[in-house]
């Protein structure tokens, strides 16, 4: 099992990392909210993984804290989700806001998420209760709140709004959902993380 990832950041897109470790470039599929995180290209970049193994491929899951990763690894656990399903909840939600609607038993906000119907909704708020008291020691780690770097989502040219809009729709919404919500919090200035970051949080707790 490959629990631990240190090396060269070598590429970075929205869900995915290359990752030089070893002469060794690896293959990271990874949340948004790890993506922000993300240092610039070619400095040395630390990912807590998950290792996948099913008889046509070895997939690789990658994430910024120990807490995220052990959040996926209960997700995953539960019936009906798998690791694309787990990483679509994780880049909509923080973990903290994870547990809060579990334990606010709001399924509407999970319903929100691209890939969640009421049905999964319902199944995750019933079989997470009890495990996300598991997460509360790592509640937080590595969730501080710090500018977030430049994620390079798409060519120069393109504007802020433009490639947080990009970046929505490959999450599984709407092109209309994506820009009704970038509209309701775009402001003067900012840039495509906070962009996504707010719309985000729009969708899943409006």
């Amino acid at each position: 099992m490959i629990g631990r990832l240190r090396g060269e950041l070598l590429e970075k897109e929205p869900g995915q990392a290359l990752v030089e470790a070893g002469g060794v470039g690896y293959e990271v599929e990874i949340p948004y909210t790890t993506f922000f995180r993300l240092p610039a290209m070619g400095e040395e970049v630390v990912l807590h993984t998950h290792l996948a193994v099913r008889e046509d491929a070895h997939a690789l899951y990658g994430f910024h804290g120990k807490g995220e990763r052990a959040l996926f690894r209960l997700l995953i656990r539960v019936s009906g989700v798998g690791p694309k399903l787990a990483l679509s909840i994780l880049s909509a939600l923080e973990a903290d806001a994870f547990v809060r609607i579990v334990e606010d038993n709001d399924t509407p906000a999970l319903v929100r998420v691209p890939g969640v119907g009421k049905k999964t909704a319902e199944r995750l708020v019933v079989e997470m209760r009890d495990r996300i008291r598991q997460l509360e020691p790592s509640r937080g780690e590595g969730g501080e709140k710090r500018p977030l770097e430049v994620p390079g989502v798409s060519s120069v040219s393109s504007s802020p709004l433009d490639e947080a809009a990009s970046a929505l729709v490959s999450l599984g919404y709407r092109p209309q959902e994506a820009d009704r919500a970038l509209d309701a919090v775009a402001e003067e200035g900012m840039s495509s993380q906070e962009l996504i970051r707010l719309a985000l949080r729009n969708m899943v707790t409006r």
